[in-house]
């Protein structure tokens, strides 16, 4: 679900921020830095690109046909003060 290398390439930058003095646990602190990214992330409520496309379609779909039940009710509301034929 998650983009790995991008979360792998974010622990590699947070661990090259770490001071020269503490390099030699920079390896440990890049997969301490990766785990909690993804520990992090997996608390989050997110859905993948797939199904938020699908519910962008399903959206999409719904707000069409609401259109044009009101342009349908705006029609009959404008013949409500016409006399019938």
């Amino acid at each position: 679900m998650f983009n790995t290398a991008a979360i792998d390439d974010l622990a590699r930058r947070l661990a090259d921020l770490v001071p020269p003095g503490a390099r030699e646990a920079r390896d440990d602190l890049a997969a301490n830095f990766r785990d909690a990214l993804r520990a992090g992330l997996r608390k989050l409520d997110l859905v993948t690109r797939e199904e938020f496309d699908v519910q962008r379609g399903v959206l999409l779909r719904t707000r069409e046909k609401i259109e044009a039940l009101q342009a349908r009710l705006d029609e009959l509301e404008g013949n409500l003060g016409k006399p019938a034929r």
